[in-house]
């Protein structure tokens, strides 16, 4: 059953949502634009939509392959959470499926590397708060802590699939090459 409080949570939900896809959309923009590395990336980079050339993923390692595959499932499958009401069995269902892949994709990310050569970059920093922050928001549910672990789970999508994912869709990166290049 919908409460009024879940009815008007809901448009104050698409409206942070949409609020940090917009602030991430600008710091990518900044930062593609900006002078340095990236910046010099992007004014070299041919900027043409094509289909996406899926033999560039296919040649990738079994690593990075299982990275796409647990990011892109839990970007689906979060929006199919956000998008429906909260509490039910559904909800619980597809919350668990959204914990393993987002669990999959943060640990696969940690034997990642590319963007500093073969060392770590600040992008693991978030890998390694979505491994710490996934059981938090487990255990504040369960000690039914509603609104943090609304603000928890709302916050690794946002951090961990929409800003993270924009990012991979920089110049000189796979992303990039498959939809762009």
């Amino acid at each position: 059953m919908n409460t009024l409080a879940d009815k008007s949570a809901r448009p104050q939900l698409a409206l942070r949502i949409a609020g940090a896809l917009a602030v991430a959309v600008g710091g990518v923009a900044m930062i593609a634009l900006s002078p340095g590395n990236l910046g010099g990336a992007l004014s070299h980079a041919s900027f043409h939509l094509k289909a996406p050339d899926l033999h560039l993923i296919a040649r990738q390692s079994p690593v990075l392959l299982t990275h796409i595959f647990s990011a892109v499932t839990a970007l689906a499958i979060g929006i199919v959470i956000l998008s429906r009401p909260k509490g039910r069995g559904l909800h619980k269902t597809l919350g668990w499926g959204w914990v393993i892949a987002m669990a999959s994709a943060a640990v696969s990310s940690l034997f990642l590397s590319g963007l500093n050569g073969d060392r770590m970059s600040l992008i693991h920093l978030l890998s390694g708060w979505t491994i710490i922050a996934l059981p938090m928001a487990i255990f504040a549910i369960r000690s039914r802590k509603v609104e943090m672990h609304r603000r928890m789970m709302t916050g690794l999508f946002t951090g961990g699939l929409v800003i993270a994912g924009l990012l991979t869709f920089l110049p000189g990166r796979l992303m990039w090459d498959v939809f762009f290049s």
